[in-house]
């Protein structure tokens, strides 16, 4: 089971701050599952307006987290590598725990079908043993796009 830090993650996704919502990938297996966790801090571009005087993680937020722990595993598969994942749909998300500054997020990513570029993967993130967030994300995986000159 493979471990990643930062720096691992920005070698396989091109998220870069302040838009990379995962610190580190706690489990992975390559085009199977993944594993990676985020601690919201308070400090983030988002927080000041999400609500004054009664912060909360926005629920976009949770689903971009869960979409870049798919992505890592997705892309530490040799052909999608170098590439770029998007959002197809995002299915069934149900928000069930409020998920506010200091608290640690787990997100948890499965493949359900993965196959010439495209995924269906089942989400879900945590704080501690709560669920805070689950459903599906399918994505679209393409190859690194040619520089522009």
């Amino acid at each position: 089971m493979t471990t990643l830090d930062k720096a691992g993650i920005e070698a396989l996704i091109p998220h870069r701050e302040p838009f990379l919502l995962i610190d580190r990938v706690t489990e992975l297996e390559p085009g199977v599952r993944a594993v990676a966790e985020h601690t919201f801090t308070g400090r983030e571009w988002y927080q000041p307006g999400h609500f004054p005087g009664n912060p909360i993680v926005p629920g976009v937020i949770l689903v971009e987290s869960l979409a870049q722990t798919a992505t890592v595993m997705a892309m530490s598969l040799p052909e999608y590598r170098d590439g770029i994942g998007l959002f197809a749909a995002i299915e069934e998300m149900k928000f069930k725990r409020v998920v506010r500054p200091g608290e640690t997020g787990r997100f948890e990513v499965t493949v359900d079908k993965m196959r010439r570029g495209f995924a269906r993967v089942n989400v879900r993130a945590y704080v501690g043993d709560e669920v805070a967030a689950e459903g599906v994300i399918v994505a679209i995986f393409q190859p690194a796009a040619k520089p522009v000159a």
